[in-house]
């Protein structure tokens, strides 16, 4: 990867109107489905883990193929997106500092981030957290642009879904 950025101010709108969606047809809001979203990034971390077998030490087996990889990685990114617009946030650009270079150890971060945003649900909280999950995407060695692209898949994917009474 050699991208050191990635902006993702244009996936806010996008997830907005997603959630507006959902929000009507299910009779729902942020507040009362705000632990819902949380540990749905959660489920979605461990499935995004399950798929690239980081932690499998007891597998010869590797990763699942790239493009399921990147469909996990693009369902984390709608949860997380969607936790940032109760708070304000509709940009977002971030710098890759990759700190912790094994993506087991990463995980991990990224959900003792997640579960520190349930007790602490403010901007800098959300920020540390989406940043440690950005960080993931050099660690599963993914362009920017795909990582992008897998979003805007899972977005018709999810917009279909809403259609299709899901």
């Amino acid at each position: 990867m050699t991208e050191d950025f990635i902006d993702l101010s244009a996936f806010f709108p996008l997830q907005a109107a997603l959630d507006q969606e959902i929000a009507e047809k299910h009779g729902i809001d942020y507040p009362s489905t705000f632990s819902r979203r949380l540990l749905s990034l959660l489920v979605e971390l461990g499935e995004f883990a399950n798929e690239t077998r980081c932690f499998k030490y007891w597998s010869l087996k590797g990763p699942g193929p790239k493009e399921r990889i990147l469909d996990e990685y693009a369902d984390g990114l709608h949860f997380l997106l969607s936790l940032g617009i109760p708070l304000g946030v509709s940009q977002y650009k971030h710098y890759f500092k990759v700190e912790e270079k094994d993506l087991t150890e990463a995980l991990l971060t990224v959900y003792a981030n997640a579960v520190e945003l349930r007790k602490n649900y403010t901007p800098e909280q959300y920020a540390k957290t989406f940043g440690s999950y950005l960080n993931l995407i050099p660690l599963f060695d993914y362009s920017v642009l795909e990582v992008g692209e897998a979003y805007l898949k899972k977005l018709g994917v999810n917009h279909q879904r809403q259609e299709e009474k899901y």
